[in-house]
């Protein structure tokens, strides 16, 4: 669950300061765009496992986008203090309940920028990938009261996981509680009475470091919570990606889902759009598609997004950073009877699962 930065590379974004009593001991880093006005939306923004805000910013094109579109950024920062892997704890109940933890810092974040930029109260957003993802899935799931909407991209429900096993284990596809528990299990997560977040899922189809399982759990989270019906009220393609849309009894389109077909773990870009500013790297995967651009078009930020005339990408023809090791780590030969427990240590570390 990691990404990476590029090596020497600026940034414009900036710190954070001074947003609260910070029980999650994290850091935060912004971008206010000049085209930014007082009312405006907010996009909260989660990086995965040992990356920065900066490298996700910088991979995702998410500061090109706030340029255009007007809208501040907020892009909550782990410390190695918390995690060795700058993965967000999404896991233990300490940070993912309520009022407590790094959900409670990141809360805090949110009410020093409408409180600092005037930021609309009614139009937060967060997204984020991975460990990022499954801490943007805890957000929703905590404080429905505060997103409007939600974009998870390789994540995983909230409250799927309590311990290092079991984490494990839903990464795998393995376990976890079943559709209807993981829809009570957000309901008991505070006492909200109003509408809940819209949510668009993203997930590669070989993504062997979050099972694709963990996709269709998601749908299963919050679709009973919209009321909306099991089958998908719309099934199309995408820029060549299949796509299922869930409606409200309304006919509101409430959570969509995007199966990235034939790519593996990371966030999906389409770097042959110069104006996106997205760039390919590792876990950061040129699909021809863009995630960040389709997820502001389905929470109201952006105009539909212009389909592309090029098929997607074989695999073959993809970069080699979507090809690599789930977890970004050089093969070695090894002993399978003596080394049985590295193996599986250094798997669950460098996942962000053990400290």
């Amino acid at each position: 669950m990691g990404l990476q930065d590029p090596a020497g590379a600026t940034s414009t974004l900036s710190v954070l300061e001074e947003f609260g009593s910070n029980p999650g001991n994290l850091h935060a880093k912004i971008y206010v765009p000049k085209s930014f006005v007082r009312g405006s939306a907010l996009v909260v923004v989660l990086h995965g496992c040992t990356q920065s805000p900066e490298g996700y910013d910088r991979g995702a094109g998410w500061s090109n986008a706030a340029d255009e579109h007007g809208f501040a950024l907020l892009f909550p920062q782990q410390q190695r203090a918390n995690n060795p892997n700058l993965c967000f704890n999404w896991f233990l109940p300490t940070d993912v309940t309520r009022d407590h933890g790094e959900a409670r810092s990141i809360r805090q974040m949110v009410a020093k920028m409408h409180t600092r930029f005037g930021t609309d109260p009614a139009r937060v957003f967060v997204t984020g990938l991975s460990a990022g993802g499954a801490m943007a899935a805890v957000m929703l799931a905590s404080y429905p009261d505060v997103f409007a909407g939600g974009g998870i991209i390789a994540g995983l429900p909230f409250g799927s996981a309590h311990s290092v096993p079991e984490a494990f284990d839903r990464m795998r596809g393995h376990g976890g509680p079943s559709a209807k528990a993981l829809s009570e299990i957000v309901r008991s997560a505070s006492n909200h009475s109003g509408p809940w977040p819209t949510l668009s899922i993203w997930h590669g189809t070989s993504d062997t470091t979050v099972d694709p399982s963990n996709a269709q759990d998601l749908v299963d989270q919050w679709r009973t919570l919209h009321g909306a019906s099991e089958s998908p009220c719309k099934t199309d393609e995408v820029e060549g990606f299949p796509h299922r849309v869930w409606c409200d009894p309304t006919g509101r389109e409430v959570i969509e889902e995007f199966a990235i077909t034939g790519f593996a773990h990371g966030t999906p870009l389409d770097v042959s759009q110069a104006e996106f500013g997205e760039r390919a790297g590792a876990y950061m995967l040129d699909a021809g598609i863009s995630s960040t651009r389709h997820i502001l078009r389905f929470w109201g930020l952006a105009p539909e997004v212009a389909k592309a005339s090029h098929a997607p990408r074989a695999v073959e023809d993809r970069p080699r950073a979507a090809r690599r090791s789930p977890i970004g780590c050089r093969p070695r030969t090894m002993n399978p009877a003596t080394n049985v427990t590295r193996t599986i240590e250094e798997a669950l570390r460098a996942a962000g699962l053990l400290r």
